[in-house]
């Protein structure tokens, strides 16, 4: 029997299938996951926020990070969510284990993420007035 990894073709299509497949990912998370669109819409605020309160270079690296950070918990948690639910449909105290603290990732990133965006955005909201 061949190996998995004897059985996978290298090349530049499989390069370009695995590009598609990423946006498959993000299309399923964008449509079907409502905390994935909160999350959109969060970047879109700080995006537009940041341009109007002239952020540093270095304030949007850290605003690029977080974003990065918390949709790809919520991707990571997604995925999770449904290899828990493609392995058993019964309530399972595991399965809720697994459910539940990759959501709690997600939760905990994101407050990360609104006390990093706070402290950039209050201060320059503070100077306008």
């Amino acid at each position: 029997m061949e190996s998995h990894d004897k059985r996978k073709k290298l090349g530049i299509h499989r390069f370009f299938a695995s590009f598609r497949y990423s946006f498959e990912g993000l299309k399923y998370a964008y449509l079907n996951e409502q905390s994935m669109l909160i999350h959109f819409l969060a970047v879109i605020v700080v995006i537009v926020l940041g341009i109007v309160l002239k952020i540093s270079v270095t304030e949007w690296l850290f605003c690029l990070c977080m974003f990065g950070f918390v949709m790809g918990a919520e991707l990571l948690n997604t995925a999770i969510e449904a290899t828990v639910d493609l392995v058993t449909e019964e309530k399972k105290p595991l399965a809720k284990i697994a459910k539940d603290t990759a959501s709690a990732g997600v939760l905990i990133l994101s407050l990360m993420s609104a006390i990093v965006g706070l402290t950039i955005f209050i201060p320059k909201v503070i100077a306008l007035f």
